[in-house]
């Protein structure tokens, strides 16, 4: 059975079969052209990495979750049905501020408060304020139900800019700190679907640089972050990169996540383990002119699975921390 990313494989399995062969499915390293991509990329080899020369916090630290309620943010949802997101919709999103369900609320969870995401209808909780140069700390813990038939899905999209549901219609173009079991930090670049509902026709206007390397036992395009690996831009068709490791907690348990970012570069931490580091974050305006992508809005997802989060704090930094290789093996 051919592998294809969690985000790629909601795809197919969210559309029909006609509109995944009208968009020639998705990249899955079958032909000649995306194997070329990444023909030179080095062996994976594990691994073993620590953080060193945290920035101190404390200074200036936000909560951006009051515990109470969801004042700083906003809801944009996309399609009632989530199915439409990728196939052939025949109303338009739901939109912005219009959460009747309660996809996004604010509950109790053992003990604490916490933001619970349903998951139910595809779309983000979206801070009000842009953000940049920052240490952004949260907490999730998985909920007890998935509603489609694929991975439990759900992420951070940080940088978010541009127009609400940009991206078929349920998400602002950024850089996503996927959440998906055994891939928690990976990387993606979510870009402007131009109100169409094909991959192929997406403008991939975000970027990054991750190094990379290649380890054939995940989805096409095999590649998972590896210091000393080759310096890779994101684009499609290879536009995802793994976490270098495996560093989420068992079902059910609350894991902690951190995103460092400062000018155009950011790194991924998954309960202390640093996970990915990419620099030149990009975005390209409607000219077609690359620019730094050195701040956004944060959105927090519901992509299919209930997810708690809590303890959402984000803190002004004026240095990243340092990734340390402290050995590994094959």
């Amino acid at each position: 059975m051919k592998l294809i990313s969690p985000t790629l494989l909601a795809v197919a399995l969210l559309t029909t079969a006609s509109a995944v062969s009208a968009q020639q499915g998705p990249p899955d390293g079958s032909t000649p052209e995306q194997q070329a991509v990444i023909a030179n990329d080095p062996p994976y080899r594990v691994p073993h990495l620590k953080l060193a020369g945290l920035p101190a916090n404390g200074r200036g630290t936000q909560r951006l979750f009051d515990g109470r309620s969801l004042a700083g943010w906003d809801s944009w949802l996309g399609y009632a049905d989530p199915r439409d997101t990728y196939g052939s919709p025949s109303g338009g999103p739901i939109g912005l501020n219009h959460d009747t369900t309660g996809v996004f609320r604010v509950v109790t969870e053992d003990g604490r408060p916490a933001i619970f995401t349903s998951g139910k209808i595809w779309g983000g909780l979206i801070t009000k304020a842009n953000y940049r140069n920052y240490h952004l700390h949260l907490q999730f813990k998985w909920g007890k139900n998935a509603w489609f038939p694929m991975p439990r899905n759900n992420g951070v999209l940080y940088h978010s800019h541009g127009a609400y549901g940009a991206f078929f219609g349920t998400w602002m173009s950024a850089l996503e700190f996927e959440i998906v079991p055994k891939s928690v930090g990976m990387l993606l670049t979510v870009g402007d679907s131009k109100g169409t509902h094909s991959f192929q026709t997406v403008d991939w206007r975000v970027g990054a640089n991750v190094s990379v390397a290649r380890d054939r036992s995940i989805a096409y395009p095999f590649r998972r972050y590896m210091p000393g690996g080759r310096l890779s831009p994101i684009q499609m068709p290879a536009f995802n990169v793994d976490a270098a490791v495996d560093a989420e907690r068992p079902l059910g348990e609350w894991n902690t996540l951190d995103i460092y970012t400062l000018g155009d570069r950011s790194i991924h931490v998954v309960n202390g383990t640093p996970v990915l580091a990419a620099s030149g974050l990009s975005t390209t305006d409607e000219a077609g002119r690359r620019h730094p992508l050195t701040e956004g809005r944060i959105q927090l997802q519901s992509e299919g699975a209930e997810t708690y989060l809590r303890d959402i704090t984000l803190t002004p930094i004026t240095r990243l921390p340092r990734i340390l290789s402290v050995g590994g093996k094959k």
